[in-house]
């Protein structure tokens, strides 16, 4: 195949434009081209790369309605989804420019040298994070903006200095080509060499994992299937110089529904729930597929509201058609899964929409098939009905790990809450309380992340500030004469406000 196009997600036929299909020459041109810019690009200034990252907010702004409508027509999510995207999108990377400005992603820290120190002098020692080197960045089918072409991987691997090579979704390539001819842009008007950016087309998964195993790669940025992050990151295992991957993966998300919390508003929790659950079809990294609670009276109440509002809830047009193909095998795996019982369906979808399906077992079922526990993309969940605190203690502590959980609990759930949160602490790397898990802040304190198959690396995050670190490495300098010594680590350094930990003590340049 020498090239492509897009398919309309809410017709399936094909559309937009006519795109060439790259292949493994493209995939040498463009890590040639970042290696070559490596040097150059991590020697600029924080602040003139954090004008950088503003100017491809801007231009991403400045592509105007063409960007929302080749969006909505490639993704089937709505316009209103999309146009918030794609403030999001801008704002990670405003975000990232502030990080730069602030300066503590250097993790500057200073020993001066103790020569009179007994019973051996210390020497001079200084250290501070560089970039790792380019990076490679798989967009992501459920978020053509935010987490693909100028989404969050490649926005925290710029300001960590890192060139990035984009391996373009498939699902959505005339949306990743306007992002990518905006990031060209700004790349173009702030000087920079060509080779920060780089962006590869084409439907085969051969593409991306020439990208993986070419030698120049120093990290991988994924977000998809758990499949998929485990086959990048059993590649990236296999070079004679292996690299991370950080993949975002698998999570079903569990909410834990307290006694007393479903005692007070059991009906209104039910509704609450289907309206995160059908959310853009349920096609979050964060949906709540997995609800947990103890029999009682406040349960019935959530359940018939629930089922009622799954129920009523319309099909809604799937992402592609193979993801929509998934979704339907999911539920019919459910629906005739042991000791499991449907309690609602969604209305039946079309040949490119699927409805929504709220499922239901005991405890003892859940904890005989491990299936049970496996993600289906999409608006499907299954509740979990638990005997005792014993037993929604047993069914949390065989889970998987997950991006998030939630607690759905009142002030007499305190006690209960106060021993569930350390066996979350040891599964999760987001913990809510009296929300949906649906919706990620961008944010200094957010973790996007989680213990494996949530991701492969759980001391990492994709969405928040505390992403830059992936794509950094620290470097120690010991007894380095001041004037080879990289500027922000001199002593003579003055005035730009970056913060230095010296002799264990923090203060501002």
């Amino acid at each position: 195949m020498t090239e492509f196009r897009s398919i309309d997600a809410a017709t399936g036929a094909p559309s937009g434009p006519v795109l060439a299909v790259d292949g493994v020459a493209q995939v040498e041109a463009a890590c040639a081209a970042a290696d070559a810019a490596f040097d150059a690009y991590r020697a600029t200034d924080r602040h003139a790369r954090a004008a950088f990252l503003e100017a491809i907010a801007d231009e991403i702004l400045a592509i105007g309605d063409d960007l929302i409508v080749a969006a909505c027509r490639e993704s089937g999510l709505p316009r209103a989804r999309l146009e918030g995207e794609r403030g999001r999108t801008m704002g990670q990377l405003r975000l990232f420019a502030q990080v730069l400005r602030d300066g503590a992603w250097q993790g500057i820290r200073i020993d001066p040298a103790m020569p009179d120190r007994a019973p051996l002098p210390r020497p001079d020692l200084r250290m501070r994070m560089i970039p790792v080197g380019p990076v490679a960045v798989f967009g992501a089918s459920n978020f053509p903006l935010a987490f693909s072409t100028a989404g969050g991987d490649t926005a925290s691997a710029l300001a960590a200095g890192c060139p990035v090579v984009v391996k373009g979704h498939p699902a959505h390539p005339e949306t990743g080509a306007l992002v990518a001819a905006a990031i060209a842009r700004a790349v173009a008007a702030c000087g920079l060499p060509a080779g920060v950016f780089g962006h590869l087309v084409g439907p085969s998964q051969e593409l991306g994992a020439a990208l993986v195993r070419d030698p120049r790669i120093a990290a991988v940025g994924f977000t998809g299937s758990r499949a998929g992050g485990l086959a990048l990151a059993a590649l990236a295992a296999s070079r004679p110089v292996p690299i991370p991957v950080y993949a975002e993966m698998s999570s079903i998300n569990p909410v834990l529904l307290m006694p007393a919390a479903l005692q007070a508003r059991g009906a209104a929790l039910g509704t609450a729930f289907a309206g995160s659950l059908t959310m853009g079809a349920g096609q979050f990294c964060t949906n709540p597929g997995l609800l947990l609670a103890i029999e009682g009276e406040g349960l019935d109440a959530f359940v018939a509201a629930a089922a009622e509002a799954v129920a009523q809830a319309p099909a809604q047009v799937m992402l592609t058609a193979g993801i929509g193909a998934a979704y339907r095998d999911g539920v019919a795996d459910l629906a005739a899964a042991s000791g499991v019982t449907q309690l609602a369906a969604g209305a039946p979808g079309e040949a490119t929409s699927c409805g929504a399906a709220l499922f239901q077992t005991t405890a003892a079922a859940f904890l005989a098939n491990p299936a049970l526990a496996h993600e289906v993309f999409g608006a499907s969940s299954l509740l979990v009905r638990c005997a005792d605190e014993a037993e929604l203690l047993t069914v949390l502590r065989g889970l998987e790990g997950q991006l998030t959980a939630t607690l759905h609990l009142d002030e007499a759930d305190g006690d209960l809450a106060a021993r569930v949160l350390p066996v979350l602490e040891r599964k999760v790397g987001r913990i809510l309380a009296n929300g949906w898990p649906t919706g990620v802040e961008v944010c200094h304190a957010m973790v996007h992340g989680g213990p494996y198959p949530a991701t492969t690396d759980p001391r990492s995050t994709s969405v928040g500030s505390l992403a830059i670190e992936r794509f950094l490495r620290p470097v120690c300098y010991q007894n380095i004469a001041p004037a080879l010594l990289p500027p922000e680590l001199r002593d003579d350094a003055r005035g730009d406000g970056a913060p230095r930990l010296i002799d264990g003590v923090l203060r501002l340049a």
